[in-house]
């Protein structure tokens, strides 16, 4: 079955840019204006996670989703550039500065939130406050269900192999695939936009294979040991029916963080941008709002 899309990005998200880091390039797709909020998606997933976030917060606050190396982005990385959690955190990092961002608040998703825990706890300078979703934390990196994707890093070609089915919907509604992060079906051309790019490209998946490779739980242990150190506003908000992060760990979370507060978001699991949109974005709002 042919992937339609495969490179589509939601108009909401506004026009993209590609920023030069030095870790390789990133586009990052900014719209509206206010006090900018950055956007980390996770693997195998891309800026359209938080397309009805986006249109919702966009027109009180500049909206930034960086499309980052993990699978389903457009632009890869360099052969010889860095790759693993604490490189994509430089990479968020390095955004900001690219961006000229000061104060912002960086939110986070499945594995953009074990990223976002590294950024803010390696180079938080202009990070204003912190929102994390329902993420990886500590040895739960990545869950258990997903662990496959360590082997598909590890066995040449397998990757590929693995991603052929995708090219089915029907296989992306399982429980290894996309099935059980949501409750209800993913828009069509968003689902291609997060398929295609690996199944097509063979440097795309070098660079899913290299992300793999080089994380690894002592980067979210390291990170949620400093957790502490991160004095700023942070603002915990779990989805309430999650399959693969314990709403145990989003209160762990809450705890470590010194100025945190912890919110359920209701009918959703991991991709509560995705099942619930609306509520995500009021507490986003008001957490940006008031602290």
């Amino acid at each position: 079955m042919a992937i339609d899309n495969a490179y589509w990005r939601d108009p909401a998200l506004g026009e993209p840019r590609t920023l030069e880091l030095p870790g390789g390039p990133v586009r990052a797709f900014d719209t509206g204006s206010g006090a900018p909020i950055v956007f980390v998606h996770g693997l195998l997933v891309n800026a359209n996670l938080w397309r009805k976030v986006v249109s919702r917060l966009v027109p009180d606050f500049r909206c930034i989703a960086l499309d980052m190396p993990l699978g389903s982005h457009q632009v890869p990385l360099p052969a010889a550039a860095p790759r693993g959690a604490p490189a994509a955190a430089a990479m968020v990092a390095d955004a900001l500065d690219a961006l000229d961002l000061d104060g912002a608040t960086l939110v986070g998703n499945d594995t953009g939130g074990a990223i976002s825990q590294i950024a803010v706890t390696t180079r938080p300078e202009r990070v204003g406050r912190l929102v994390l979703t329902s993420c990886d934390y500590r040895d739960n990196f990545p869950p258990k269900m997903f662990s496959y994707l360590k082997l598909a890093a590890a066995v040449p070609g397998l990757l590929w192999a693995m991603l052929q089915p995708m090219r089915m919907a029907s296989q992306r509604h399982t429980p290894i695939a996309y099935g059980w992060l949501v409750k209800r079906p993913i828009d069509r051309a968003a689902e291609d936009s997060y398929v295609g790019p690996a199944i097509a490209d063979a440097d795309i998946r070098r660079d899913v294979r290299g992300f793999m490779r080089g994380s690894d739980t002592s980067h979210t242990n390291a990170a949620a040991d400093r957790l502490g150190e991160f004095d700023r506003p942070a603002l915990i908000a779990w989805s309430q029916d999650d399959r693969f992060f314990p709403v145990e760990h989003g209160r762990r979370l809450a705890a470590d963080l010194p100025d945190a507060r912890f919110e359920l978001v209701p009918d959703a699991r991991t991709f509560s941008m995705e099942d619930n949109p609306g509520r995500l974005s009021e507490l986003i709002a008001e957490f940006v709002r008031r602290s």
